[in-house]
């Protein structure tokens, strides 16, 4: 199928799941071994699987780390609101998942601080510091490419082996009163959480952690949420919420 690229998009640019049922269905209609998506400058990549089911975009990241630490030896940085399926395929290899600043530039000065062989952004950014330390979506096609030919089966198949997370994102408006005080509550609320306080507060467990922190762009704070299912994902951030409510 070719499509006029004019740079009218009949769909919200952003290549998230929800918005990738038109590629979804070409990909079951013609057999395709995969699908890939990328937003209108090329810096991130979402995947849609054999199946033609959209995986989610954190799973750009963690299956590029996969193929890159099968030929490599090295930590990979991610951000603070990345999805832990990056830490159980990068585990796989016994690779350390350090943990960055939200933002491109973060990620690429950690990575270089680190000597990572792989990192990026759970929104679809791939970097691989042997080409360049920029987000790039064509980069993460050969090396998904690359995952496929040498594993021998099929995407589906290569996901359904880890564990599956459910991510909840809200968004509030920013309170008055400092965020220190919600940091502080969160951390008396959750005392057995591993704290990260790199950019607002990461507290994190085993399987799920919450990250509130404010905007660099906008009057508010995020509130970003994952665990193995979707109600106690939902959970964390209704607690971030409830904290930013008092003292709003």
């Amino acid at each position: 199928i070719e499509l006029e690229a004019d740079g009218r998009f009949p769909r919200p640019p952003e290549p998230i799941a929800e918005q990738l049922g038109d590629l979804e269905a070409l990909v079951r209609r013609t057999g395709a071994a995969v699908g890939f998506a990328t937003d209108p400058d090329v810096d991130r990549l979402a995947l849609v699987s054999d199946e033609g089911k959209a995986i989610g975009e954190d799973y750009t990241l963690a299956l590029a780390t996969r193929i890159v630490l099968k030929h490599r030896t090295g930590p990979v940085v991610t951000n603070l609101s990345t999805s832990r399926i990056v830490d159980d395929m990068a585990g796989e290899s016994g690779a350390r998942v350090l943990r960055a600043p939200v933002g491109e530039v973060n990620v690429a000065l950690a990575m270089r601080e680190a000597g990572a062989v792989i990192g990026g952004e759970g929104n679809g950014g791939v970097i691989l510091p042997e080409l360049h330390l920029g987000r790039d979506a064509p980069l993460g096609v050969a090396l998904i490419l690359q995952l496929l030919h040498e594993a021998a089966e099929p995407l589906s198949k290569i996901v359904a082996r880890f564990p599956r997370y459910a991510i909840v994102k809200d968004k509030l408006d920013r309170p008055d009163a400092p965020l220190d005080a919600v940091y502080a509550q969160l951390r008396s609320a959750f005392p057995d959480a591993v704290a990260d306080t790199q950019d607002g507060l990461r507290l994190s467990w085993p399987d799920r952690w919450v990250h509130v922190r404010p905007s660099g762009t906008e009057p508010i704070v995020r509130v970003i949420a994952e665990a193995p299912t979707r109600e106690g994902a939902q959970a964390l951030v209704d607690r971030g919420r409830q904290l930013l409510a008092v003292l709003s």
